[in-house]
């Protein structure tokens, strides 16, 4: 699997004006959510809701709080979990992001490769 990086940007959920400047992130289909700096957080107002643990690549354990943004790169968007990185965390986009924009990630040519997204079937309604 190859990485690459993309511009990010987020907004507050409550005030979409609040906008933050572009930041890169690196496309991390192995994360489970996004990792955004903490002062770019704070900076659109988005105020932590919660704490959570999180396993690094070298197992080490790291708590960190995590609130709601509006994400977009690549032009898609969705509504997310973001985490609040500190200093010296590395800036992720995770799945959880990705499949939200409804997307797959082509390793070869790093873009978005937009897909279908999948429902379940339910019985004939009456």
């Amino acid at each position: 699997m190859s990485m690459f990086n993309v511009n990010l940007v987020a907004r507050n959920t409550k005030d979409e004006s609040l906008i933050a400047p572009p930041v890169q992130v690196l496309v991390d289909s192995g994360s489970e959510l996004t990792w955004l700096p903490k002062e770019l957080l704070f900076g659109i107002k988005v105020s932590p809701v919660r704490r959570r643990s999180f396993s690094t690549a070298t197992k080490q354990l790291v708590t960190r709080d995590t609130s709601y943004a509006i994400v977009s790169a690549e032009g898609f968007e969705t509504v997310d979990e973001v985490v609040f990185a500190e200093p010296g965390d590395m800036l992720l986009l995770g799945v959880r992001t990705l499949e939200g924009f409804g997307v797959m990630v082509d390793n070869i040519a790093h873009r978005f490769v937009a897909t279908t997204t999948i429902v379940a079937v339910h019985p004939p309604l009456r």
